[in-house]
């Protein structure tokens, strides 16, 4: 069910009372050619959200489920392709530090408070020029082992504060020279190596300009 459509922030945003999932609808519908950019799903309830890799992101009412696309020529054209789910993640980052949230960005795209994950972001290029980036914060509930955000936020205010902000069209070299100094905090968490198949530590990765990492003498891209 549609609950309602909003327009004038850039893009139209829809309002769903429930779905399966956000990133997987919204993918379904551009390629099917029934949505096209710029377009965003918002939703109350998610029933079969996805995270990283592929894996479940369990979607509690009241949360944050966010999905939206855009055409990639109409993106600042210095933001490397690797590292969109960065870019995403840091500027809803900083608007909820205005807000006054201590949230922090773990490389590459986990939104944590303290030394609990409170969402995240997955980004899809579909079409070769199509970008749909996917962002999940627990504002009211939280899985065990996971954490709600640190503050009460209005979730549809949020939605349109994010959107204003992306329309600014920040530039990624003034997002990488914050993120360089936020990304000291992951050195104390581990980051679960797809290749590898283990969670390996981040407390020696050397972070480059282009949002990778040098992990054991080889480079980590955030392709998410």
């Amino acid at each position: 069910m549609i609950i309602s459509v909003e327009k004038g922030l850039g893009l139209e945003i829809i309002y769903l009372k429930e779905t399966s999932s956000t990133h997987k609808v919204l993918i379904k519908k551009l390629l099917d050619k029934s949505l096209k950019p710029p377009i965003a799903l918002s939703a109350d309830v998610q029933k079969n959200g996805v995270g990283s890799f592929e894996n479940s992101w369990e979607g509690m009412d009241g949360n944050l489920f966010l999905s939206f696309s855009v055409h990639l020529n109409t993106l600042p054209d210095d933001i490397p392709k690797h590292s969109f789910s960065i870019y995403f993640s840091y500027i809803l980052k900083e608007l909820l530090e205005e807000l006054g949230s201590k949230v922090f960005l773990k490389w590459p795209n986990d939104f944590y408070i303290g030394d609990k994950k409170v969402g995240g972001t997955i980004t899809k290029v579909i079409n070769g020029d199509i970008l749909v980036c996917s962002i999940g914060i627990n504002l009211k509930n939280s899985p065990q082992k996971f954490e709600i955000i640190d503050i009460n936020v209005d979730k549809i205010a949020l939605i349109e504060a994010y959107f204003l902000k992306l329309k600014e069209d920040i530039l990624w070299k003034y997002i990488f020279i914050k993120y360089k100094i936020e990304f000291e905090k992951s050195r104390d968490f581990l980051y679960y190596d797809k290749r590898e198949k283990k969670k390996i530590s981040l407390k020696d990765a050397k972070l480059k300009k282009d949002g990778s990492i040098e992990l054991n003498k080889r480079e980590v891209y955030s392709l998410r």
